[in-house]
């Protein structure tokens, strides 16, 4: 979901790397999560006459595809696909290299926004953004376990109970290593404290989610990062921990030219209501005017945006497949966002 790819956040120091279940699970999807990906990142991009951006989860994927697909049907314009991090695309719009990001998460990339849209006005954001919601999860048998609230994470008792290496220390799933959202897991597992006795694991989604369906089929508990629209809530039934209430004095992120923004951050508090939008490179838009008013109608749902992740997560389909699938049976929908 929102990436920090080589853009000098990461501090790798603070990364484990993971229990055995974790990286064994990596080792086995790995050929698959790079077959998946391969299909939507390697069309002839020096040849397109645009280039859209492919995130590493799966609604961005579905999503990036269903573009290419429309604007090639709609405006006769070939699409190139190209995997790149967040900020790397931010960058990329700015310089023309890149000419339309599929889902940017707010308020993930706000310091982007800021400077890329506000300031340099080298971005457009769509107004239109599809509500969302960011936090942790618990699994069934860990919310019967006692596990109902981040405070129950800071309990070495419980957080023993999330142990799958057998160290007596329980794991977390915090996200893909190049996720934003991530790196801010890890600073409110700092600030809330629940570090101390709990590894913080950064693996892909498709890791991730395996460890989820893994844990549930074992009955054994689990707290991972999770947001909406997703399917885990479809497939699974998990709840959202409790939490304090998102509070704005306590929400302090600093900016990632810092380089060590992770420890001058403190997060001891509920995510801030969250959405994402599509973005486009203002000079694309200005060239493509009427791609651009096409962008800013599209009105993607939660729902669509969760059948989009079912659809490549858990049914394996080829995102460009699906994509074929999705604008043949919404021809009438993107004719309208066409329209003047």
């Amino acid at each position: 979901m929102r990436q920090t790819e080589g853009d000098g956040l990461r501090q790798t120091r603070h990364t484990p790397a993971g229990p055995p279940q974790f990286t064994r699970r990596a080792a086995i999807l790995a050929a698959t999560v790079s077959l998946l990906t391969a299909s939507v990142s390697l069309g002839n991009v020096q040849a397109a006459d645009l280039v859209i951006a492919v995130p590493n989860w799966p609604s961005g994927q579905a999503t990036a595809n269903i573009l290419k697909v429309a604007i090639g049907k709609t405006f006769g314009l070939e699409a190139g696909l190209r995997e790149m991090g967040e900020l790397n695309a931010f960058a990329a719009l700015e310089t023309g290299e890149l000419d339309i990001h599929p889902e940017v998460w707010r308020p993930n990339l706000d310091a982007a926004i800021e400077k890329y849209v506000a300031e340099k006005k080298a971005v457009v954001l769509a107004k239109r953004a599809v509500p969302a919601w960011q936090g942790l999860c618990a699994t069934e048998d860990a919310e019967k376990a006692g596990i109902k609230s981040v405070k129950d994470l800071s309990d070495p008792q419980k957080g023993a109970l999330l142990d799958t290496d057998g160290d007596g220390r329980g794991e977390l799933w915090i996200g893909a290593a190049t996720w934003t959202s991530a790196s801010i897991e890890r600073i409110r597992a700092l600030s809330y404290g629940y570090s101390r006795n709990l590894a913080l694991v950064e693996t892909e989604e498709d890791v991730g989610m395996a460890a989820v369906d893994a844990a549930v089929a074992t009955s054994r508990p689990m707290v991972f990062a999770c947001y909406a629209p997703h399917n885990v809530f479809e497939l699974h039934k998990v709840t959202r921990l409790k939490e304090p209430a998102y509070d704005s004095a306590k929400w302090k992120i600093a900016p990632g030219s810092d380089p060590l923004w992770i420890e001058h951050s403190k997060a001891d508090t509920a995510w801030p209501p969250s959405e994402f939008h599509i973005a486009w490179s203002a000079s694309f838009g200005q060239k493509h005017a009427d791609v651009a008013a096409f962008l800013e109608k599209v009105d993607l749902t939660p729902e669509e945006v969760t059948a989009m992740t079912y659809a490549l997560q858990v049914e394996r389909q080829p995102p460009a497949d699906y994509a074929e699938k999705w604008v043949a049976e919404n021809a009438a929908r993107i004719e309208g966002w066409a329209k003047p």
